[in-house]
């Protein structure tokens, strides 16, 4: 996997705009984006601005309007997160942190019949 720009909390609302809507435009990521946080305009271009600066953006011009798209991919950004989280808390294992979850009351039932369902599926596409 090669080197990810470290993304902000705040820069990762703004990516997540991006992954599911671009190309798109500063005006549209601003609507979208002030219905869904307290920040003002000019918050959000200083993001967009900080991702372009990242590399894990781009735009181009149209007319006077900037055209949005990511330069990194949400599958490799997340898995990279991921990892990062397990390292970090759970020593890399997933087992730690499942178990961690499972101890704890924020697990509903229905969580767990859907991990059984997971869990259960993957060892029967072994057969």
């Amino acid at each position: 996997m090669n080197q990810l720009p470290q993304i902000s909390e705040a820069e990762y609302e703004v990516m997540k705009v991006l992954w599911n809507d671009a190309p798109i435009s500063t005006n549209e990521v601003t609507d979208k984006l002030v219905k869904t946080t307290n920040w003002n305009p000019k918050t959000i271009h200083t993001l967009l601005k900080r991702l372009v600066q990242k590399g894990a953006a781009t735009y181009r011009k149209e007319g006077r309007v900037f055209v949005y798209t990511p330069l990194v991919e949400k599958k490799e950004y997340l898995t990279k997160e991921n990892d990062h989280f397990l390292n970090r808390f759970y020593n890399g294992k997933i087992s730690s942190m499942v178990t961690n979850y499972l101890n704890s009351d924020y697990v509903s039932s229905e969580d767990l019949a859907e991990l059984r369902k997971l869990l259960l599926g993957g060892q029967e596409e072994e057969r």
